[in-house]
């Protein structure tokens, strides 16, 4: 019985992925870009990131061991930059993808423009949503984390991270869009580096900001889709417009 039970928990998890990619399919195809399902990573056992307690030991006044990525042993080596995870890795840039798609599973998808539709954007914080670009000759990692910056009011938070070096973010721009029942919300910036902490960003708010009555606006049956476009340039230039 419980063979049968967990074999039937899996058909009902590959019919549910299968229909919301049909759905995304049948809405973006005219527009001809790639659609890519994210499935949330919810973890009850959240610890913050070695970035993030380094942030907390600064401002209680207490030296932090280490800055944002600089290893005491070795400046060169990266931290493991999925969120929601304490992952005690560290390798170097080259190696970084590797790490990401092997250890956490994180899906790689190609293509100028695409499209992140995240699942079940329902549940509660924190939960991330997350997913590896792959344009013009780089790996850009896209986060997509709900989050309750204040007690009981949750929000969305969605960032483009580039997986090199903050000289080589600066030659590019991101632009992530919603767009749904003649509503357009569009955020466009320079991508950081995966150097820095995602969770910095957010802390920031220099990425694109929903609370839960506006995505609930743009989503659909609890998914959410965000056009993803990424161009080079050498201009530095933020904005939101609705």
């Amino acid at each position: 019985m419980l063979f049968f039970t967990q074999c039937f928990g899996a058909v009902l998890d590959l019919i549910h992925l299968r229909f919301q990619h049909y759905k995304a399919k049948r809405v973006f195809s005219a527009a001809g870009q790639l659609v890519c399902v994210v499935n949330p990573t919810h973890s009850l056992k959240y610890a913050p990131t070695r970035c993030a307690a380094a942030q907390a030991s600064t401002e209680q006044g207490i030296l932090p061991p280490c800055h944002h990525h600089e290893a005491v042993h070795d400046p060169q080596l990266v931290p493991c930059t999925c969120p929601l995870f304490s992952c005690p890795w560290e390798g170097h840039l080259e190696v970084v993808v590797s790490h990401l798609r092997q250890t956490h599973r994180i899906n790689i998808l190609q293509g100028a423009e695409i499209v992140f539709l995240a699942t079940d954007m329902h549940l509660p914080a924190p939960t991330d949503w997350i997913i590896i670009h792959s344009c013009l000759g780089h790996q850009f990692l896209l986060v997509l984390r709900k989050q309750e910056k204040y007690e009981g009011h949750p929000q969305f938070f969605a960032t483009m991270m580039l997986i090199g070096t903050p000289t080589q973010a600066n030659n590019f721009t991101y632009r992530l869009e919603l767009n749904r029942n003649q509503r357009r919300l569009k955020w466009e910036a320079t991508p950081r580096s995966i150097l820095e902490c995602v969770d910095s960003v957010i802390s920031d708010g220099d990425c694109l900001v929903l609370n839960t009555s506006l995505a609930q606006l743009f989503s659909d049956n609890g998914s959410l889709a965000i056009g993803i476009a990424i161009t080079t340039s050498k201009v530095h230039s933020s904005e939101a417009e609705m």
